[in-house]
């Protein structure tokens, strides 16, 4: 596309109410409920007698996804515009998304391995999502040369901080009480919640750009092309990493779903806080279409990969 093209993606204004904007609250404060139903101390017991997987996971999601990101939206720089490189940035530092479990069960993967690390990522996420976003951010902005008339990148850390623990903590704390005490409502609604889940994102996204679906459908052709490489790279990171440390085949499916399957409706609701990203970043198009397809493409991703393992690999999960 022209530079013109490109440029003009970062025009793109979505305007969310507040009567939205609670709506997509309510729906990711939701689906984390759903996640936390799968979590019981019981869990890490093997994943802490064995803790090589984990560490590796922790490693591809907290420094090698958000450090490679930073290169790749560096080696893409002339072709794409800044806010695109600083969203790229942004889905790279949110946790791991809130569909990985269910992804991991349906592809014969390490489920006890997904929960754990989306347990632990979700909850460290309120310190290093704002961390490695200002800093791999503010190198992109440097090394790219980008310029001066861009509005300065400037963390709010105790606003992100408040919208995760709101958002991701408390429901998370809920849900893993739900489990506790009332565990046999909660073997009842955890599986449909994990479908729900699906709906509730292209719900969020829709809710988002209804004003704007013919200006994002214009811009769709090439937005699809650099998550594709971008999901690519962060699936790549978890599957080889797996491989070069020689872990069981099916922890290195589990952590390919981990660093491939990421929280962006949590970039969604960062991008949607004046708090956060206030009037000065009005043209942050680029950041917003980047974050809401990446949301609806690692769905698909991560469906045809546990799709494609189940068909393929019943023979190396019996081996693992």
């Amino acid at each position: 596309m022209s530079p013109e093209v490109i440029a003009s993606i970062d025009t793109i204004k979505v305007n969310m109410n507040v009567g939205g904007m609670n709506v997509i609250n309510i729906v990711l404060a939701f689906v984390m409920f759903g996640v936390a139903l799968g979590i019981k101390p019981e869990t890490f017991l093997d994943v802490i007698k064995k803790p090589k997987s984990f560490i590796l996971g922790i490693i591809c999601q907290m420094i090698l996804l958000p450090g490679l990101t930073f290169l790749l939206a560096l080696a893409m720089k002339d072709m794409i515009s800044p806010m695109i490189g600083l969203g790229m940035i942004l889905v790279a530092s949110c946790p791991g998304g809130n569909i990985s479990n269910f992804i991991t069960s349906l592809s014969r993967g390490n489920t006890e391995l997904s929960v754990s690390l989306t347990a632990v990522n979700t909850g460290v996420c309120i310190f290093t999502t704002p961390a490695n976003f200002a800093l791999w951010g503010g190198l992109f902005l440097n090394n790219a040369q980008i310029a001066s008339e861009l509005p300065q990148l400037s963390i709010p850390f105790w606003e992100i901080f408040k919208t995760i623990v709101i958002l991701l903590g408390i429901p998370i704390i809920l849900g893993v009480l739900c489990r506790k005490y009332l565990p046999a409502v909660s073997e009842k609604i955890k599986k449909p919640l994990q479908y729900l889940s699906i709906v509730f994102f292209i719900v969020m996204v829709v809710l988002a750009f209804s004003n704007n679906l013919d200006a994002f459908m214009k811009c769709i052709r090439y937005i699809f092309l650099i998550v594709l490489i971008h999901n690519m790279l962060a699936l790549g990171i978890g599957f080889l990493t797996g491989s070069a440390f020689k872990v069981p085949y099916k922890d290195r499916r589990t952590l390919t779903i981990e660093t491939g399957i990421q929280n962006s409706g949590l970039g969604l609701v960062l991008l949607f806080n004046p708090a956060i990203f206030g009037p000065e970043w009005a043209a942050n198009g680029g950041m917003l279409v980047i974050t809401a397809w990446w949301g609806i493409w690692h769905i698909i991703s991560g469906l045809t990969l546990a799709f494609l393992w189940r068909w393929r690999g019943r023979k190396d999960v019996e081996n693992a």
